[in-house]
Formats: C-alpha cells, structure tokens, sequence
C-alpha cells in the first residue's frame, strides 16, 4: 500500500526531520577531524555553532513575524535600514577612530553601542510614525527605505575619504562572519533574544490572527496597532542583536522563512516559527561545515548565503508568489 502523502505532509513529522538534520549538522560539525584536546575542540568550535544557532533563531523569527504584519513574503526587517545603519555605524567608526583604535576597541562596548544605535533609530522612526497621528505601516516601510539609502549614501562617502589601507577593515565588517564571534557576547545576546521570545511566545495566537490581514484582525477583537508595535518592537530587538553580534545577512532570512512555507504546509506559527529556525540551522551550520571542509575557508558563508538568497529571491518573483 503506498504512503498516506497527506500524512507525511503534515506539519509534525517535518518539523521532526529538520529537528534530525539539524543535531546532525551540529553533531557532524563539532566532531569531524576533530584532533588535540576535546576542551578546546568543544570550545573553539561550540562558540561557533552557538553564535550560527542564535543568529539563525533571531533571523528566522524576526522574518516571519515581519512578513506576517507586513502579509507579504518577500518583505524582510532589512528593509527598515538597519544592515545599512551597520554598515553606516562601522564606516563612521574607521574615519572617526581610525582602523588601529576599532580593532582594539572592547567588543562588549562596540557590541553595546551597535545595538543602542540601532535601537534608537527603530525607537524614533516608531514613535513619530505610530504615534503622531499617522499609524500606516506601509508608510513605515517607505520611510525605512529612503533612509536606507541616506545611510548607504553617508556609508559611500566615508568609504571614499577614508585611507585605503583603512577600507580593508570596514570591508570586512561589511559581511557576516561566524569566524570572528567573541564569546563573552554570547551569554548576553543568548538572555535578550530569551527574553523576546517569552514575550513573543505569549502572543502565538495573535500572530495567526494578524496573518488574516488587518480588518479580520480588528474583527476578532485584536488591537492591531498595539499588536503591530509590540511586534515591530520584537523584530527590532531581535535584529539588532544578530546584526551587532555577526554581520549584516540580507537575504538569509527571506530564503529561510520560504522554505519554512514550503514544507510546513499550514499557517500557524507554531508550526512555522520552528519550522523556518530549524532550516536556519541547517542552512548555517551545513552551510559552514561545506566551507570550511569542502572549499578551505576559500569564502565567506554570508556572500554564499546572499548569492544563493537572491537568486531564491528572483524565483519567488518569477513564480509569482508575491502577494
């Protein structure tokens, strides 16, 4: 008798396969050619997958939850300026100190100020939109767009009166790097991100009532604008912290909630928000494991993941997904 293709498609067993793949990634990785001391082994390499684990987390929730209020999946939180606010914060921070100052400026500082900056400016643009009389989201992307593009214009002219010796450093930081995580941030972007998801857990049910658009939510008895905020607030949190804590990852968290789309075939985030982590974690930690074993370090995983993500990105507008 063949298999019930109704039952192997529900969300449940999925969702058990990717939590397969995903000990395995993370087995294979910590284990494999491991030589010497297992205690600097299982240091060197679990800060590495602890680092990928909670980026792929924070990316992956802040997508959907972003796609869900905006009820568009090509949408991600990027389109708010803040990878571009990054790569804004770091040019100022080489033509302002100078390259020998950033590299010895103290991790947890940088990493503090990143996030405050970050923050800030999702406070400000929140608090001027929602509450003065405004309240449109679609006019909250907008804004985030144009500013989007004053801080890649402000990025462009640091770059170019900057020493070119110096540029090496800011292009470097311009990309996600899981090579380069320090240890001691790990602990406390690991307590904010657990603290968001606490507050963000309590609402899974109005996430999937949101998902019905704005009028149905209203009919059901949702706030929306409050709910809206809470969760834009949510996002912001979440996005800072990855973004501070690695790099900038553009179209890593469109390619992860889309896959999430395709194989849970339900709408509930209860079944959607692990659903698209745990593709993060493979993607991640898989996608490291190929880089380093396979190709040598011969490139960075965050330009792998950007080209693979936009050619993802176009397929989504050939197909027509878009809603």
């Amino acid at each position: 008798m063949p298999p019930d293709r109704s039952r192997l498609l529900r969300p449940q067993p999925v969702l058990a396969l990717l939590a397969v793949l995903a000990v395995a990634c993370i087995v294979v990785f910590m284990t494999i050619d491991a030589r010497g001391k297992w205690s600097f082994v299982l240091t060197f390499r679990g800060t590495k997958v602890a680092a990928m684990v909670l980026v792929a987390y924070a990316v992956a929730v802040s997508t959907v939850l972003f796609q869900t209020i905006t009820s568009n999946r090509i949408l991600t939180p990027s389109v708010m300026g803040f990878d571009l606010l990054y790569r804004l914060i770091q040019s100022a921070l080489v033509a302002g100190l100078g390259a020998g100052a950033v590299v010895q400026l103290d991790p947890r500082l940088r990493f503090g100020c990143e996030v405050a900056a970050m923050l800030l400016f999702s406070g400000l643009l929140y608090r001027w939109l929602f509450f003065g009389g405004r309240r449109s989201l679609h006019l909250l992307m907008l804004v985030g767009i144009v500013f989007g593009v004053l801080f890649r214009s402000l990025t462009a002219f640091l770059q170019r009166i900057i020493d070119p010796n110096e540029f090496l450093v800011v292009q470097d930081r311009m990309f996600a790097s899981f090579n380069r995580v320090d240890g001691s941030l790990l602990a406390v972007s690991a307590v904010i991100v657990l603290a968001v998801s606490v507050v963000g857990w309590r609402w899974i049910r109005t996430f999937d009532v949101l998902a019905l658009g704005r009028e149905a939510a209203i009919n059901l008895g949702i706030d929306h604008q409050r709910a809206v905020m809470g969760i834009l607030v949510l996002v912001a949190i979440l996005v800072s912290v990855s973004t501070a804590l690695v790099g900038p990852v553009t179209f890593f968290g469109l390619l992860v909630a889309n896959l999430a789309y395709l194989l849970i075939r339900s709408h509930q985030h209860r079944f959607i928000l692990p659903a698209a982590v745990l593709v993060a974690v493979v993607t991640l930690v898989g996608g490291q494991l190929v880089l380093e074993r396979v190709f040598a370090f011969n490139s960075a995983l965050s330009i792998v993941i950007e080209f693979v993500g936009g050619l993802f990105f176009l397929f989504i507008l050939v197909r027509g997904s878009t809603r």
